[in-house]
């Protein structure tokens, strides 16, 4: 039997700042004491990422997750070797892409063979995903894609707010057309399932409408309110789901910040991400809920920006492995 949990860290991009926040990541020991965390990567980035900002750690290459050894000055790497060691940092490439997407079907492959808890992922970038031949919106398609998953969303999370969304990676057009009544409870149904599965006997589920003043009884809009929001909240209200809504989203948040709810449906990808991303990039997680495993993110992209410069934060990493482990 295992000592801990076994959390299967993917690279994400490796031309972006994925390498260098998990190698600060293994400096927190208050995660080393609760999982093994295993880097399902390239060895060869990590080690060049490590001499460029300065980390003194011992990248242990392994080809089986029992071949890891458990030191405080060892990283244990599943190493894919599919990248050079001269990959430019920075910069969109196929190469970065494709791997980023072999990462995540080992993670998912482990997964289901037992051999991981959970999978926490660093960073991808779409653009590169698509050049390396992978056509998926982000993360949460593919492991969607990759385990069969029917219903899944993408949560949200920081210590203040919980955000689950009923559409994420499409544009606002095509986002009100795909939002249904089916959709909106299947969410709340998910939301509820996930949190009672937590710290959360019966919890309260605040559901967003789509314009503004949630239509203000048909003032604005064409009744989406009325023909894709209620009939779900009124059936989750007779499954014995805590669901309400349709509610003004600007109230809605600050009302669920102060405490009034334990999560919120938002409607589409930006309603439910400002909000998370004002109350700061360094404490949001982002959850795939609905898949047969455990996943959980960082909530901020590749930042190519300032990939290998030594100053990219670790903190919502951090915040990540945290939720998996209590989640696992």
């Amino acid at each position: 039997m295992k000592e801990k949990p076994i959390i299967g860290l993917t690279m994400g991009d490796a031309a972006g700042v994925g390498p260098e926040i998990i190698l600060k990541s293994f400096k927190n020991k208050a995660i080393k004491q609760q999982a093994e965390v295993i880097v399902i990567g390239d060895a060869n980035i990590l080690e060049v990422m490590a001499d460029k900002i300065g980390i003194e750690l011992v990248i242990n290459r392994i080809h089986k997750v029992n071949e890891y050894i458990q030191s405080e000055n060892v990283i244990n790497c599943y190493d894919l070797n599919l990248l050079p060691k001269n990959l430019p940092l920075g910069t969109i490439s196929a190469e970065a892409g494709d791997a980023a997407f072999q990462y995540i079907k080992k993670a998912v492959e482990l997964s289901e063979l037992d051999q991981i808890d959970a999978i926490c992922t660093a960073p991808l970038n779409k653009r590169a995903l698509h050049l390396g031949g992978h056509q998926y919106p982000g993360h949460t398609e593919i492991l969607a894609k990759l385990t069969g998953a029917k219903e899944f969303s993408m949560m949200l999370s920081t210590p203040k707010l919980k955000v689950i969304h009923v559409t994420t990676h499409i544009g606002l057009v095509d986002a009100i057309e795909a939002i249904n009544a089916d959709r909106v409870y299947q969410v709340i149904e998910l939301a509820h399932k996930t949190l009672s599965n937590t710290n959360h006997s019966k919890p309260k589920i605040g559901v967003c409408g789509i314009n503004p003043h949630a239509g203000e009884n048909g003032l604005f809009g064409y009744y989406e309110e009325e023909q894709k929001i209620m009939p779900a909240v009124k059936q989750a209200q007779e499954a014995g789901i805590h669901a309400e809504g349709p509610l003004a989203a600007d109230t809605l948040f600050f009302l669920a910040v102060r405490g009034d709810y334990d999560v919120v449906v938002a409607m589409y990808h930006d309603q439910g991400h400002v909000p998370v991303k004002v109350l700061g990039l360094e404490h949001g997680v982002n959850i795939t809920v609905g898949l047969p495993i455990i996943r959980t993110s960082v909530d901020h992209g590749t930042a190519y920006d300032i990939a290998g410069k030594g100053i990219a934060d670790e903190r919502s990493l951090l915040e990540a492995l945290k939720e998996a482990i209590k989640l696992i």
